[in-house]
């Protein structure tokens, strides 16, 4: 295992504000999953987002790596950032990411913390699907592509109705999944099959906001107040009309609550 090179999208730069780094969710590049927020979120942060390896602008990982890794590609990433000038060090660092960018997260904050003066893990869970499950997805993929992945990403990712009333921002999610390397998605489906923070939450000390939609059947809200039971410093919310991707299908409520929690830190 190694940890895979990730390549930032600078969503918003503006030096004199904070930073608010953005994660992304497996099979959508952060380009198309954080747009449709950048303009409630502009004025407040400067926003760089991150791509999974095979995704988006990130290159194809070669070998498998653990959600640790992926959390320090995180960090190399910012320390590069930090020497192209384009973060400052005196900046306050937040980070908020989607799904697997949410994990992400939890896994930054257990395992670099105080790196980010608070954290946002959104539609994710201390422990998503189950190993056999991320497994099998992860055989399918490295064999049939990710094509295959479509159909059920489409009912998973949205709530009822808005790929009707939402066809350009849902076609473009969708054409990522299937533009995505499918040895890379496979790579980190075994990312999340070895990803269990249960039982570390309780170490867990920054500031925390767990976000999930009340229409999410894959991290429904109970993932969100599990999270802000046993993490100290820990709270919930819930979006009414969001199921998987929330800052693509309420871009407005999602940053109202990122802008909110970020400011009060």
């Amino acid at each position: 295992m190694a940890a895979p090179q990730l390549t930032p999208s600078l969503l918003h730069t503006d030096a004199t504000l904070p930073t608010l780094i953005l994660g992304p969710s497996l099979g959508t590049s952060s380009l198309h999953l954080w747009g449709p927020a950048v303009p409630y979120l502009k004025e407040h942060f400067q926003l760089i987002a991150w791509d999974l390896p095979g995704h988006g602008e990130s290159k194809a990982s070669t070998e498998p790596f653990s959600m640790s890794e992926l959390a320090s590609s995180v960090i190399t990433m910012v320390e590069a950032l930090k020497t192209d000038r384009i973060i400052d060090d005196a900046q306050k660092l937040y980070y908020a990411g989607v799904s697997i960018g949410g994990a992400t997260a939890l896994q930054l904050a257990h395992d670099h913390p105080g790196t980010f003066a608070a954290l946002a893990p959104i539609c994710t869970a201390a422990k998503i699907g189950t190993p056999e499950g991320w497994n099998e997805r992860a055989e399918l993929v490295s064999t049939a592509g990710t094509p295959t992945m479509v159909v059920g990403s489409a009912q998973r990712w949205f709530a009822p109705g808005f790929i009707e009333k939402n066809p350009i921002v849902s076609t473009e999610l969708l054409h990522n999944l299937q533009d995505a390397d499918r040895f890379s998605y496979a790579h980190a489906c075994g990312a999340l099959a070895g990803y269990d923070l249960r039982e570390e939450l309780g170490n867990i000390k920054d500031p925390i906001l767990a976000i999930n939609g009340a229409q999410d059947q894959v991290c429904p809200p109970a993932d969100a107040e599990f999270v802000a039971e046993h993490a100290p410093n820990a709270q919930a919310a819930v979006i009414d009309a969001v199921a998987h991707l929330a800052p693509a299908e309420d871009p407005v409520a999602t940053a109202a609550l990122l802008v909110d929690f970020f400011t009060a830190h």
